[in-house]
């Protein structure tokens, strides 16, 4: 298993970015896919994530999440939202790139650095996957960072093809003959 890194978090907030920018004035106040939120709130909620993931790397605390929220002003149009995600991915990024191997900090346990590159690049694939069908837009995640990503977060998850089974092991899709999965906990903790 290959540890998932900074340059891996930079790649999939450049293909949230260059999948969702042509479609900014579409309604972004319809729902995200199956889930509840609506696609604006589901990309404030991507930049929330990783500017959270970051803290955690940056503080390093051993037993919980770091006391604070990301608020985007709600008069916000999309491209802003996108540009405050390129923001919050570039801080945990930075974070990622400066912290060294033995780096650990709080994710349901004890986290290096390549757990929360795994679960900032799970929260950008599985949320453009949301935003993209609640726009219309014919889209699926790299195979290659799916694959990543189901190696570090989902080790016990179904062969198959990469996309499809991390999109199912999110609750996104139907595969095969298996029941939907409809919870989950993201663990990247480390023994």
């Amino acid at each position: 298993m290959r540890s998932m890194n900074s340059r891996d978090v930079e790649q999939a907030v450049a293909e949230m970015v260059q999948v969702l920018t042509p479609y900014e004035a579409r309604d972004w106040q319809s729902p995200a896919g199956s889930l509840e939120w609506n696609c604006w709130t589901t990309a404030a909620h991507v930049a929330h994530d990783l500017l959270a993931y970051a803290g955690q790397v940056a503080a390093k605390p051993g037993s919980a999440y770091l006391p604070f929220d990301l608020v985007i002003r709600a008069d916000a149009p999309p491209r802003d939202v996108l540009e405050v995600v390129i923001a919050s991915g570039r801080l945990l990024s930075s974070a990622l790139a400066v912290a060294g191997p033995d780096a650990r900090a709080w994710h349901w346990g004890a986290t290096d650095p390549g757990g929360f590159a795994a679960l900032g690049v799970n929260e950008i694939l599985v949320h453009t996957y949301d935003i993209t069908q609640g726009l219309g837009i014919s889209w699926l995640p790299p195979e290659s960072l799916c694959a990543a990503v189901l190696a570090r977060l989902f080790p016990d998850a179904p062969q198959g093809d990469p996309v499809q089974v991390l999109l199912w092991s999110t609750g996104r899709v139907d595969l095969e003959d298996r029941p939907r999965v409809t919870s989950w906990i993201l663990k990247a903790a480390i023994d």
